[in-house]
């Protein structure tokens, strides 16, 4: 009796815990999205996503890099504009490569090859249409 009832306790401790993450990790379609309560993920050494406000329709994600951090050459059937919060980046689109800093935008139409390196510690803010749903 002692041991169900403490596997019954565990299992309902189990049920809130994976809820309040779940919680944290998916607010799609919440009208208020407070960046205190979104936990960074790595992706990359050097690199950390914060899924910021998003539902089908769009995602706004922001990436913060080390100096030296790589975003791997990639493409995806989204578009995405990033605007550079901060930093210094070089970046590839479609087999150009261009030096960015702080305040330029740039527009990657889907299925178009894309990647960095940071050059100064920074933050990218990505708008991706339709959601990325590799993401959540």
């Amino acid at each position: 009796m002692c041991y169900s009832l403490r596997s019954s306790r565990l299992g309902a401790l189990a049920r809130v815990f994976f809820y309040v993450i779940y919680m944290i990790m998916n607010h799609k379609n919440e009208q208020w999205v407070f960046y205190r309560d979104i936990e960074g993920q790595t992706t990359a050494p050097g690199v950390v996503r914060k899924v910021l406000a998003y539902c089908d329709a769009m995602m706004c994600v922001e990436n913060a890099f080390d100096e030296g951090a790589v975003g791997a050459l990639h493409k995806h059937p989204h578009t995405q504009i990033t605007y550079v919060a901060s930093g210094r980046f070089r970046f590839t689109i479609g087999g150009e490569t261009r030096e960015i800093g702080k305040g330029d935008t740039l527009c990657k139409q889907d299925g178009v090859t894309h990647g960095c390196v940071c050059l100064e510690k920074g933050v990218l803010v990505d708008f991706f249409t339709p959601m990325r749903e590799d993401f959540v």
